[in-house]
């Protein structure tokens, strides 16, 4: 069993906008747990969890609200609720009174105490309702709207209808109250754990498969630091990288780490035209906020391939900019952390005319630039390993076949990479028969197969700039990798046809 197999597995179960907040949160524990979600409710949730239990691992399931109470009883492992405190009830209440003065509470039964003390010592007026089912939690809501409340504080399940009734809704449960469920979760999993083996030696002393970041390159080990040291500021991040490299990732991890309370929101700049902009950046019915960043309150908001849009749309993103310039610390503004990704780096398009200089310097508090996989040495073989080995049997490569897709440059990055080894996976644990081969990977990849590969070898790995090489080199190597055709073609880094022309103008069958 390896390091990641030993790791306790958590469950969550949500279909609710508290699914969200329980993936952003469980970014953070990502080095003490294996965590899958499960986007299904009551009886759905129970059924699947049923199923996969007969075969797979689970220690601990999470869930809140309804769907904790339905399934409380009916597992053959243990649940943890998550559960509201009185402090998430004030700071929801606090964002739910920004939004309209007429707040409702609708809450799953049991979720809190008697409110009545807690509403009369700090002052509240409540309009407070409980529900057991799906069914009453959509009537208490259209009842508080009846009644004049203007926004909703509650459950998920409260909050999809309150949307639903075309009223605001501000979620009761904080990132803190999903924390305290992840470290009840965690207490019970060791508990039933077993006795970890004794670790096998590695080149790092890392847990590589379990890292958010894979990689143990120099480039990688700079990157984590510098996150780390970012995560924490106010400040906005520009995230720069190839399409590929990780850059959602990392602004995942940079708001994980932050331990900002909010949601993680992204606004996609692709694409964008003026009408959808406008949309994201209305104004609330009150007319004082934008909707956009009462969703990111106390969050982060990411500006997700800035740079494609369009150089007209980029002074109405600029409001949305200088809206959050001087929240922190006012009651009127809003606490939101300001994030942005893109391909090109924004120097190069201000210079170019490309970008607005105005909303560059707005945005370049800190900067981050992501590498290539391919300037990463030695990460392509440690990344191929571990998608390889996810969801399943670990899949085994010849040794042809993996010099193959570690020759390859992966213009696509490390999602190109984990896409081509998903695909191996899923086709070789269909029908597993031995090693994959190089001609598996032409039936199964061959995209990899239909252009070039580009001249990128270094002197430490002995490869070849893709140049034609006389007759007599071409027989060695052909010799060197016993006939095969696949390990040379990856050797000079070009394509099948290339090769075949040169092995016939040289001569050599």
């Amino acid at each position: 069993m390896n390091t990641a197999d030993s790791l306790p597995v958590i469950w969550t179960v949500s279909v609710s906008r508290l699914a969200g907040l329980l993936a952003d949160v469980a970014l953070e524990y990502a080095d003490r747990a294996r965590f899958h979600a499960i986007d299904l409710a009551f009886e759905q949730a129970h059924q699947v969890i049923d199923q996969r239990l007969h075969r797979e691992h689970c220690d601990v399931v999470v869930a809140g609200g309804a769907n904790a109470a339905f399934l409380r009883g009916r597992l053959q492992v243990p649940l943890v609720t998550v559960q509201a405190s009185g402090f998430d009830l004030i700071g929801a209440l606090t964002r739910a009174r920004r939004i309209h003065p007429a707040v409702g509470l609708v809450t799953h039964a049991g979720d809190l105490p008697d409110i009545a003390p807690f509403a009369q010592a700090f002052g509240l007026e409540l309009a407070h309702r409980s529900f057991d089912t799906r069914e009453e939690a959509r009537d208490c809501v259209a009842d508080l709207k009846a009644r004049g409340v203007g926004v909703i504080v509650g459950t998920g399940m409260a909050i999809d209808f309150a949307e639903a009734n075309v009223l605001p809704g501000v979620l009761l449960y904080s990132a803190d109250a999903v924390r305290r469920s992840f470290d009840q979760a965690l207490q019970l999993a060791r508990a039933n754990l077993p006795a970890p083996p004794s670790a096998r030696p590695g080149r790092s002393g890392r847990k590589p498969a379990r890292q958010l970041l894979l990689g143990d390159s120099a480039a990688m080990a700079a990157l984590r630091s510098q996150i780390a040291l970012y995560a924490p500021q106010p400040s906005p991040v520009v995230i720069c990288g190839e399409a590929g490299s990780g850059k959602g990732l990392v602004a995942r991890q940079l708001h994980a780490a932050s331990a900002r309370n909010g949601r993680l929101q992204v606004l996609s700049c692709s694409g964008l035209d003026a009408s959808s902009l406008e949309s994201e950046l209305a104004y609330s019915s009150s007319g004082q906020r934008s909707s956009l960043l009462e969703a990111a309150s106390a969050g982060s908001l990411l500006l997700d391939n800035i740079d494609e849009l369009p150089l007209p749309l980029q002074g109405r993103l600029l409001r949305l900019v200088d809206a959050t310039a001087h929240a922190r610390g006012t009651t009127a503004g809003h606490d939101v952390r300001l994030l942005a990704t893109c391909h090109n780096p924004l120097p190069a398009q201000v210079a170019a005319g490309r970008f607005r200089a105005d909303l560059y310097h707005r945005l370049a508090g800190l900067s981050l630039q992501l590498p290539a996989l391919r300037e990463r040495d030695g990460d392509a073989a440690l990344l191929l390993d571990h998608y390889l080995a996810v969801g399943g049997p670990v899949v085994s490569l010849s040794a042809g076949a993996r010099d193959f897709l570690l020759a390859c440059p992966w213009p696509g990055n490390v999602r190109e990479l984990r896409m081509m080894a998903e695909r191996i996976a899923l086709h070789w644990r269909h029908r597993p028969q031995g090693a994959v081969e190089v001609s598996h990977l032409q039936q199964w990849l061959p995209e990899l197969f239909e252009q070039p590969l580009p001249a990128m070898a270094t002197p430490a790995s002995g490869r070849v700039s893709g140049r034609r090489p006389d007759a007599e080199s071409l027989r060695q190597q052909l010799h060197r990798f016993g006939g095969d055709r696949q390990r040379l073609m990856a050797h000079y880094q070009v394509s099948r046809t290339t090769l075949w022309r040169w092995l016939r103008q040289a001569g050599v069958n």
